[in-house]
């Protein structure tokens, strides 16, 4: 095991297709022994892109990216047997059983974790014999993650992990993965799913239009967002000298909206002016704010094509050294 502190260390990374597309456009993060990283974003945001550079299925464009100390391209011989990688899509051969796949894919590592194990902690004992084409969805899911556990990975990279599974399922998922990280996995993961980003990550980090717009651990990404009280407009709206200080009142579709940094204090605010008016207020929701909340403000942001507040890409001195090293190699 090589002894870095990070299993991956990216470092402004860009990606740029045919055509001119930058898909990935200067962004940074790592991800610790024993850690999750959650990389969240809309549709079109990046996250796959960058997920292909990390799992040395595409070079960068720009910038470096390190995993287990290597270039996962370069030093790909160093880097795949201890990687597990859950894509999107999975590619397992239709026609052979579960059984048999396990066994191919075992078949081609070199630190193999007993295939029954495998099997029992994904929950696919009852269909060892049955083909992989006559898997549901999830069951898919399942096998997918699976061969991904075979290899003892120290690094496991979840791209849309859960997509198709049941509630239960899902968090069968969620516990196998907080025990692997309890025993020193590190793990990056995509997902639409908030409640899974929420429950698993150690740290988020939230890309639009190619760059990370907000980094760090759940209630830093969330600070800077307010809670939300919200009713049927019909009933009408207070002024804003009638709500708590720094309070903002607004009309959102059909809904008044009161924007708040302190929700017990505003919402007793709201109830008393309701009150005072014998008011019925419809469809009043007092929300927290949450991941959701600051999910769904950064994802309205305008990320401009060409920001000069970007900091230029570097090349620290670590990263010029690794890479001359393994060019070597």
């Amino acid at each position: 095991m090589d002894a870095v502190e990070n299993a991956v260390e990216v470092e402004d990374l860009e990606r740029t297709y045919a055509g001119g597309t930058r898909a990935v456009r200067g962004i940074s993060f790592t991800v610790g022994r024993g850690e999750v990283v959650g990389l969240l974003g809309t549709n079109g945001a990046g996250k796959t892109s960058t997920v292909d550079v990390v799992t040395g299925l595409a070079r960068p464009t720009a910038g470096t990216v390190r995993v287990l100390g290597h270039d996962p391209v370069r030093g790909r011989r160093h880097v795949r047997a201890r990687t597990g990688v859950v894509l999107q899509s999975g590619g397992l051969p239709g026609d052979l059983t579960v059984a048999e796949t396990l066994a191919m894919w075992s078949g081609t590592l070199s630190r193999r974790r007993p295939a029954a194990e495998v099997v029992e902690a994904v929950g696919l004992q009852h269909k060892l014999p049955a083909p992989v084409k006559g898997l549901s969805g999830g069951e898919r899911r399942r096998l997918d993650l699976a061969v991904a556990l075979l290899g003892r990975p120290e690094l496991l990279v979840l791209d849309e992990p859960t997509t198709g599974l049941d509630a239960e399922s899902r968090r069968g998922v969620w516990t196998l993965v907080r025990e692997l990280v309890a025993a020193g996995t590190a793990v990056l993961l995509t997902t639409h799913h908030l409640e899974e980003a929420e429950e698993l990550s150690d740290r988020l980090s939230i890309m639009h239009r190619g760059r990370v717009v907000a980094a760090g651990t759940l209630e830093q990404v969330v600070a800077p967002h307010r809670s939300e009280i919200r009713w049927n407009a019909a009933a009408g709206r207070p002024e804003l000298a009638e709500l708590a200080p720094g309070d903002t009142v607004s009309a959102v579709g059909r809904h008044v909206v009161v924007r708040t940094d302190h929700l017990q204090r505003s919402l007793s605010r709201v109830l008393a002016w309701a009150q005072a008016r014998e008011l019925a207020l419809p469809e009043l929701k007092a929300t927290p704010a949450s991941l959701e909340t600051a999910f769904l403000e950064l994802a309205r942001q305008d990320v401009p094509e060409d920001d000069p507040a970007r900091p230029a890409r570097r090349t620290t001195a670590r990263t010029a050294r690794t890479a001359r090293t393994e060019e070597a190699a």
